[in-house]
């Protein structure tokens, strides 16, 4: 479930086939990512780990106080009459003590309250590390994206750079315009080497959420330019009453109020009893001998504890309102943030990348027939690079923040009709 989760919420992303690095014939998946680091992370395995231990410690608390057999000797030595082994007494005697109040029970419900306390526990660790895979699977997408810019970039400059030789041949153009057509060729390449080096850090840092040295693998899969929509952010807040970290605070309240009734447990005294038999060698007389003693003032000793019990409990209302109001304002923050790159990127793609793309042409046409500078040719490439760039940098922070929108409330925020259309662009 978490795993198909967090592949919903993600992205999926399509690399094209760079001169500079083979693609292999089966690119990383983000589902595969997620299967990876979700079989044997350390954190999730230290969750599990406590599980016995917990378990061990309900087992502890269930078990009865010990009884005990004890052995006295009265008069073994002495003066007078009561000097010698004739005059001793023997008493051989079984105790224990006979718990009230229902402590037993108390203390089985609180080590169980702890065990019950670890899956919320878990959910959260889960669904923060499904996270993380996520953003860093990104971060290779975006490295991948912006080698796909870089090679556009290189692409046309050095149509540039054949267009400049060629009018210096024909003496149309001085020599300084080649050389300024070669210049921009090479920090074209600069930002294809950048990129590439940033793609092979985020390869390896990927790789290593599940123990892996070097990256298995040179690309991952999709498109950073598909943003779905989402649901409408009063759908969404209301969710939030169902996130994995609310869930956590309802387990901390069973464990406070197993504290408390453990605590309210101590006010009623335990009885101490003891039954015995006796032995006079005196007279060889044989007698039963009993007892039982309770200790007084309990209930004053045990006020401070049943207070502090009851304080940590009510503290819980005031937790969980801070709670969701910070839930709420990290929702609203990230929606707005979604919401905001997902019209820039759909603005730019529509009427901004494609009048510079039909600008920068007309501008090659130009400048091959003396209509145009070539600083002009050069300003407006740049200018459709650097929009590029720009429609990548608002992707990608929508899609960081669809991954946070779903860490805080733990569901698919794809609308359907949304999932429909990204599955028929594909």
């Amino acid at each position: 479930m978490w795993m198909r989760l967090a592949a919903m919420a993600a992205f999926a992303l399509v690399p094209r086939v760079y001169a500079l690095e083979p693609v292999p014939a089966v690119p990383l998946t983000l589902d595969a990512a997620v299967a990876r680091v979700a079989l044997d992370h350390p954190d999730l395995r230290l969750l599990d780990a406590q599980r016995p231990v917990l378990e061990a410690r309900r087992d502890a608390a269930v078990l009865r106080p010990p009884m005990e057999v004890g052995v006295e000797l009265e008069n073994l030595l002495g003066s007078g009459d009561a000097r010698g082994v004739q005059g001793a007494e023997a008493t051989v005697s079984l105790s224990g003590v006979l718990e009230r109040g229902g402590k037993l029970d108390a203390r089985r419900l609180l080590a169980q309250a702890g065990i019950d306390a670890l899956a919320p526990q878990r959910a959260i660790a889960r669904l923060d590390l499904l996270a993380e895979t996520a953003r860093r699977y990104l971060d290779v997408a975006h490295a991948q994206s912006a080698l796909d810019i870089a090679m556009t970039d290189i692409e046309q400059r050095r149509r540039a750079v054949s267009a400049a030789r060629l009018r210096l041949q024909a003496g149309a153009s001085p020599e300084s315009v080649l050389f300024t057509a070669q210049a921009m060729l090479a920090q074209a390449e600069l930002d294809r080497d950048r990129a590439s080096q940033e793609a092979a850090s985020a390869r390896l840092s990927l790789a290593a959420l599940w123990g892996e040295r070097k990256a298995d693998f040179t690309a991952v899969t999709g498109n950073a330019l598909q943003l779905p929509a989402v649901r409408p952010f009063d759908v969404l807040a209301d969710e939030l009453q169902r996130a994995p970290e609310l869930a956590e605070l309802l387990g901390e309240q069973r464990i406070r109020e197993a504290q408390l009734q453990l605590a309210r447990t101590s006010s009623r005294p335990d009885w101490n009893w003891q039954v015995g038999v006796r032995n006079n060698r005196a007279d060889s007389a044989t007698s039963m001998v009993a007892g039982f003693s309770i200790p007084l003032g309990s209930v004053r000793r045990a006020a401070p504890e049943i207070r502090e019990a009851e304080a940590n409990l009510a503290l819980l209302p005031y937790e969980r309102q801070a709670r969701q109001q910070q839930l709420y304002a990290t929702l609203a923050e990230a929606h707005g943030r979604y919401a905001g790159a997902r019209l820039e990127v759909e603005r730019m793609n529509r009427d901004v990348l494609p009048q510079l793309q039909k600008a920068e042409r007309a501008a090659e046409q130009a400048w091959r027939a003396g209509a145009a500078s070539y600083m002009e040719w050069a300003q407006l490439q740049a200018m459709r690079i650097e929009a590029r760039q720009r429609q990548l940098e608002s992707a990608i922070a929508a899609h960081t923040a669809l991954i946070e929108i779903q860490r805080l409330t733990g569901q698919s925020m794809a609308a359907e009709d949304a999932t429909v259309a990204v599955e028929n662009a594909r």
